[in-house]
């Protein structure tokens, strides 16, 4: 392995540097060494299918993230994690690989290799999956499906297929593997309790801007609070290890159909034992809510000229994504992991939480979510 890319990796390492930048050459020596067998200073390399040695050039994925993705030879993705975390955990998303291809879930870029900081594999450093041509991710495909039927073209009809894609990963995910032996359980959390805390937590974020968006929102938080609360009664429900952080964005639309990516998760939603376990209604709602968002934008981009398209659309659109979802569960035996009872109480969580982060990192984006509770609670 060239010298330089030994020192980018003993960086990458050492716990406190968390601002190394990944050099021309790192990612390609990567791919080969783990495509031949060679040594990779430094590291443990687990392997989950054979890559097989081909072209070495670079391109780097120039989409903010917080990791840093580089293309090799137009067909390998490595995904370097930023920063290194000195809390020993390994990383959800290579368990998470491993066990979907284990169960045969094909609906995903092809998982290579995980790369970690010591034999322990404690600390990940980096995960290497297929690379997936002329992709594009929902925030592009689903909203210009939607641009283009508002312009008169062709139906935007793709939830049916976002929905049968999240009832077949669930189904993966609920098939045990060695990786995975046990992959459903039954939990007694109070739901409800995690719901009105991201409500109580956007109702201070949003407050802090002082204006009429912000006022609208404190005077609804007793209903919203109310459409939390239900899920209080949900004394046991299933649960799995679910995508986590599953929307739009995370479904690629290219050559060979559609794709879920990205199995890093949602740091807030983990447990404190530190293995995210959740109701498959928690992606479910994720990924509905999400639908309503492309709405959003659309309706930002056309001056809001559609607005009653818009709305008739999305309220069809995350019907058919259910419809779709329940009946693909309902065909493979697995109706019981959804629990429809945290449907509604999760997706107006999921909004507190699109706010909490729009108010954290993106403030440009409040938008979306607002909009989204004002159609619920005008």
């Amino acid at each position: 392995m060239p010298p330089f890319v030994a020192e980018f990796l003993r960086r990458k390492l050492n716990l406190d540097s968390t601002d190394a930048q990944v050099p021309p050459g790192a990612s390609a020596a990567l791919v080969d060494a783990i495509a031949t067998g060679g040594a990779v200073t430094g590291l443990r390399v687990r392997r989950f299918v054979p890559l097989a040695p081909g072209p070495l050039g670079e391109r780097l994925i120039t989409v903010d993230q917080t990791n840093t993705s580089v293309v090799v030879g137009e067909r390998v993705v490595v995904k370097w994690m930023r920063p290194v975390t000195g809390d020993g955990s390994p990383g959800r998303a290579p368990d998470l690989l491993a066990h979907l291809t284990a169960a045969g879930f094909a609906r995903t870029p092809t998982p290579y290799a995980a790369v970690y900081r010591d034999a322990a594999a404690g600390g990940l450093v980096a995960v290497v999956t297929g690379f997936l041509p002329d992709a594009a991710d929902g925030w592009d495909w689903c909203v210009d499906a939607l641009l283009d039927q508002l312009d008169g073209g062709p139906p935007a009809d793709l939830a049916g297929d976002l929905g049968v894609l999240a009832a077949e990963l669930h189904c993966a995910l609920a098939t045990p593997s060695e990786t995975v032996p046990a992959p459903v359980a039954v939990s007694d959390r109070d739901w409800a309790a995690g719901g009105l805390a991201v409500l109580d937590q956007a109702r201070r974020l949003v407050a802090a801007v002082d204006d009429e968006e912000a006022r609208w929102f404190a005077a609804r938080v007793p209903r919203l609070a109310a459409d939390i609360e239900p899920s209080r009664q949900v004394d046991r429900t299933y649960v799995i290890q679910p995508h986590g952080d599953l929307h739009v964005g995370q479904v690629l639309r290219w050559r060979g159909g559609l794709a879920v990516t990205d199995f890093d998760g949602n740091p807030t939603l983990d447990t404190p034992g530190g293995t995210l376990t959740e109701p498959t209604a928690r992606d479910v709602a994720q990924l509905r809510t999400s639908l309503l968002h492309v709405g959003e934008i659309a309706n930002r981009r056309t001056g809001g000229r559609h607005r009653s398209a818009v709305t008739d659309w999305c309220r069809r659109a995350v019907d058919e994504l259910l419809a779709t979802y329940l009946r693909t569960l309902d065909e493979r035996g697995m109706a019981y992991l959804f629990d429809a009872r945290l449907l509604r109480p999760f997706e107006v969580e999921q909004e507190c939480r699109e706010l909490c982060y729009a108010a954290r990192f993106l403030p440009r984006w409040r938008y979306a979510p607002m909009g989204v509770l004002r159609r619920w609670y005008d």
